[in-house]
Order: C-alpha cells, then structure tokens, then sequence
C-alpha cells in the first residue's frame, strides 16, 4: 500500500476514534435528558430537529462542504437523531418502570 494512503487511513481511523468518543457522549446526554424531561411527550421535539438539521447543514456548508457532502452529512445526522430519540425513549421507560435513574 503506498505510504499516502496508510497515513491517510491512519488519520481516517483517528477521525472515526473521535467520532464514535463524541456520539458515546451524545448518548450519555440523551440518557441525562430522559430523566429531566416531564413526560414521554417532551422526548420527541419536532422544531429541535428541525434546528438541529439547519445548523448541522450550515456548518457543513461554512465548513466548504460541496453540495453532496453537506447532503451526505444531513443524512448521517437525521439518523443519529432517530437513533438519539430512539435510544432516549428507551432510557425515558426503562428509568419510569424501573423507578430509579439508570
């Protein structure tokens, strides 16, 4: 393998490390938020995706992302929302059911 593309995968590997750190502490977050939140209702927040979405594109988009970059990106963080949503309605039961914070 040429020396360009290890150091380049290399450096994909250490992006991907910190990635995953950053989603596992998003998840903590979403965990925390389950149990402040006043009912199951609150979980869902139609107008905080909405804000979510247009400041991730916009970011992208300052970032100097092309067009389908920034579209590949919105993509991947509309699954992280369902997956976060998803993940916090679980946390949401389990801790009503259970009677203690998880």
């Amino acid at each position: 393998m040429p020396t360009e593309l290890a150091a380049l995968r290399e450096r994909i590997d250490g992006l991907d490390e910190k990635l995953v750190a950053l989603l596992v502490e998003r998840f903590a977050c979403m965990r925390q938020a389950a149990r402040i939140k006043p009912d199951r209702n609150a979980v869902y927040d139609g107008q905080r995706i909405a804000a979510v979405i247009s400041h991730v594109r916009q970011q992208a988009e300052a970032g100097g992302a092309d067009a389908a970059v920034v579209a590949a990106i919105t993509d991947i963080y509309r699954n992280i929302i369902a997956r976060s949503i998803a993940y916090e309605f679980a946390c949401y039961d389990r801790e009503r059911e259970s009677g203690r914070p998880e």
